[in-house]
């Protein structure tokens, strides 16, 4: 049985989760971002069970198809950002549909629907998280930062980051009080 969860996008989620399904004593074949695999099918009240304790950690199991897809689109772009830098160079439409297996037209459309906001912008949000990220960590300078997210200049790195978050990357370095939003809020 295969089993969708929203919020569900980092390593550490997926720690939360499988100790979630064994203290539950559920056993599970898989655990990936935003999905499991239950060895066999629950009763209603161990789904409810698990969705209860699942919400009280920030997760939510999804049963709605468009849901499970939003999600799936989310996963894939988060996993990009946040574990492949290298892979940022490729066509976004593409690495979505590569990985989907559906028409890009239908992922934006739903997703859109579904978000109120189209995949690129929510990609540029996650891009622009990631630079504060790297800019918090102090390793980095602009024009590292710049290319290890692909963008083509810094000048257009600070533009959208300005644009995004209504201040400059330099500005986000010295201010104390702008802080960093978590994944699940972008």
């Amino acid at each position: 049985m295969k089993l969708y969860i929203k919020n569900m996008v980092c390593p550490r989620c997926i720690m939360a989760v499988r100790a979630e399904l064994e203290k539950l004593g559920l056993y599970f074949s898989s655990i990936e971002l935003g999905e499991i695999v239950l060895t066999k099918n629950l009763t209603i009240d161990q789904k409810e069970q698990l969705n209860l304790n699942l919400n009280l950690i920030g997760f939510q199991l999804l049963e709605d198809a468009k849901l499970v897809t939003v999600q799936k689109i989310k996963n894939l772009i988060l996993d990009l950002v946040q574990n492949q830098s290298n892979d940022l160079k490729v066509n976004l439409s593409v690495y979505l549909v590569s990985n989907l297996r559906q028409d890009y037209n239908t992922l934006s459309s739903l997703f859109s629907e579904i978000e109120d906001k189209t995949i690129e912008h929510f990609f540029i949000q996650q891009k622009i998280e990631k630079v504060k990220e790297l800019l918090t960590y102090n390793e980095l300078n602009l024009n590292e930062i710049a290319d290890q997210m692909n963008y083509s200049s810094v000048a257009y790195l600070s533009n959208q980051f300005k644009k995004v978050t209504g201040i400059t990357p330099s500005e986000f370095k010295l201010s104390k009080n702008v802080k960093r939003l978590q994944i699940n809020e972008v």
